[in-house]
């Protein structure tokens, strides 16, 4: 599987530059705003949940470069950094749940859940040995830059309210 991890290294090389731009993009956003935005604790908690995605992203894509690294080795990082991701994102559903003000809570986070179930499911195929598994982690990067894109823009609308 070593082989086919790294025909996706173009991939992941791509994605790191993007994805690490991206972030500093947001965070960048976000601190220019930063006075209003920790005061408003959902929008907090959504901003550092898409934040992590990000990271999330950054970490699978520069781990993926690794050499020599097996698939199953990776499909366990991915696991293990995933897991840390997910901890913000339920952050961020709980704290939407205690924001009565902005309608239903479910929709607005189950956006931030879906790269993490992409990740979540490439790295349990891969610790089966499902080179599938590598098709599934591209798919939650590419879902974690348009997740993290839309909550920055949703949240930077809402603060300029």
């Amino acid at each position: 599987m070593t082989d086919a991890l790294d025909a996706w290294s173009e991939f992941h090389v791509a994605m790191l530059g993007a994805t690490a731009a991206l972030a500093g993009l947001v965070i960048v956003a976000a601190s220019v705003n930063i006075g209003k935005i920790v005061v408003a604790k959902a929008l907090t908690a959504r901003l550092a949940a898409a934040i992590a995605g990000l990271v999330l992203a950054i970490l699978t894509s520069g781990i993926a470069l690794i050499p020599h690294l097996g698939g199953g080795w990776f499909g366990a990082l991915v696991l293990i950094i995933t897991a840390g991701a997910t901890a913000f994102q339920v952050h961020a559903a709980l704290s939407l749940r205690r924001d009565p003000g902005h309608g239903n809570p479910v929709p607005r986070a189950a956006l931030g859940f879906l790269p993490l179930a992409a990740y979540t499911a490439a790295g349990v195929l891969l610790l089966a040995g499902r080179p599938v598994g590598l098709v599934l982690a591209a798919t939650g990067s590419l879902l974690a830059l348009v997740v993290a894109i839309v909550i920055s823009w949703i949240a930077l609308v809402e603060v300029l309210r």
